[in-house]
């Protein structure tokens, strides 16, 4: 529990340090890491389950989904009003990406791999990238909204921070009071108590946050609807951490690595986000 809490301080120096510095290109850079990260041990996964994925095509193509887009609409003259940028870029960058690693796993696999693993190769690839960095995106989608990037960067910020929370709320919760086991055969621990402690904790947080950094928000974006788009982003940070254990508990493994240490690998610091991104994206077009 110690190196857990020493972990957590330490990351969230650095996350904080990072963006105090470097802004949104330091969100992007960190997003742009952990997705790569988190895929590559997502694929090791795999590769204990019998899968033979293409490792690096993909962890590579991690790297465009999540930078790219971002990138070329900050260094590009070609557009004159950001607010044209979400669907140019975010949606049609991103989603040709995914289409191109199918296509060239479909190929690849012809002549890489024999016909007992052809089908899982194509399946493990495809579906790490669209789990992970397609995912992730969303993250950087949030940054490119339409809005200042110091608004955006702190409506990101919103996000990661009620969504963590969440995980930190149903630990301690857990080990507080839970009794009533949730998931037993996915995740033990977890209990009906820890997540409802888990999405009071997002709320408080979501509103919380909403209060201190109310000139940085949408201004429908008050404490009270902050804590009530709080609740179904807790809700899916839970459906998404155990989705990263069932698949753990397939690949006979308890952490997904060793970068951190008392959390594990970097699929396990983000494993909350990764269904937490698009749903938090898509409600908050309807802010205004």
């Amino acid at each position: 529990m110690l190196s857990r809490i020493l972990s957590t301080l330490a990351l969230w120096t650095v996350i904080i340090g990072s963006l105090w510095l470097f802004g949104a290109h330091g969100a992007v850079a960190l997003i742009t890491i952990l997705s790569a990260l988190s895929l590559h041990e997502y694929y090791g996964m795999t590769a204990r389950m019998g899968a033979r994925p293409f490792r690096w095509m993909g962890v590579g193509f991690s790297v465009l989904i999540t930078a790219a887009p971002y990138y070329l609409s900050y260094f590009s003259d070609e557009f004159s009003n950001k607010s044209e940028l979400p669907v140019a870029l975010i949606y049609d960058l991103p989603t040709a990406l995914v289409v191109l690693v199918l296509l060239v796993s479909c190929v690849r696999v012809l002549g890489e791999r024999d016909a007992t693993n052809r089908v899982e190769t194509i399946a493990a690839t495809v579906l790490g990238v669209l789990f992970v960095p397609f995912m992730m995106h969303y993250l950087v989608a949030i940054l490119m909204y339409a809005g200042s990037d110091s608004d955006n960067l702190m409506l990101c910020a919103w996000t990661v921070a009620v969504s963590k929370f969440c995980d930190v709320g149903a630990l301690l919760t857990g080990l507080a009071i839970g009794k009533h086991k949730m998931c037993p055969t996915i995740s033990p621990k977890k209990t009906w108590e820890g997540a409802v402690g888990g999405v009071l904790i997002s709320a408080g947080i979501g509103a919380g946050f909403a209060f201190l950094a109310s000139g940085h928000l949408p201004d429908s974006m008050t404490p009270l609807v902050a804590a009530m788009i709080a609740v179904p982003l807790a809700l899916t940070t839970i459906v998404s951490d155990l989705i990263e254990s069932v698949i753990k508990r397939r690949a006979d493994t308890k952490d997904t690595g060793a970068l951190i240490p008392g959390i594990g690998g970097a699929f396990d610091l983000i494993d909350s986000l990764i269904l937490t991104a698009p749903v938090a994206y898509f409600i908050f077009q309807f802010l205004e």
